[in-house]
């Protein structure tokens, strides 16, 4: 079984980004490797959040030039990571049948993710 900190490896963060965290979705790029339950299972073991969906994408390594010699670029595997952003708070009846609230259990953003939030 692999480590959360191997199938995440690192945020993405650009304006694209950072627009969607809005929606809930955050985008990291994953172990190449790596698989829908893994990355599900990692994302809420490190940022304690509920996930609702994982989208992954593959991108090969584009052909690059410098000084007139030919290389490639490294390929890498994203995965945009859906949470689940309606807190759900439970309420039971405790002692003398009173009602009693529970916090929520999932968070509903990831704070660690990137500048200026």
């Amino acid at each position: 079984m692999k480590s959360p900190y191997d199938v995440i490896i690192k945020p993405v963060i650009t304006e694209k980004t950072m627009a969607i965290t809005e929606e809930g979705k955050y985008t990291f790029i994953v172990a190449p490797d790596a698989e829908k339950p893994e990355i599900k299972a990692a994302a809420e073991k490190l940022f304690g959040v509920k996930v609702v969906a994982v989208n992954i994408a593959n991108y090969d390594g584009k052909v690059k030039r410098l000084r007139n010699k030919p290389g490639k670029t490294a390929s890498f595997k994203k995965a945009v990571v859906t949470i689940a952003t309606e807190s759900v708070e439970g309420t039971y009846l405790g002692k003398g049948g009173k009602a009693v609230k529970t916090g929520a259990k999932n968070k509903t953003s990831i704070e660690e993710f990137g500048f200026g939030q």
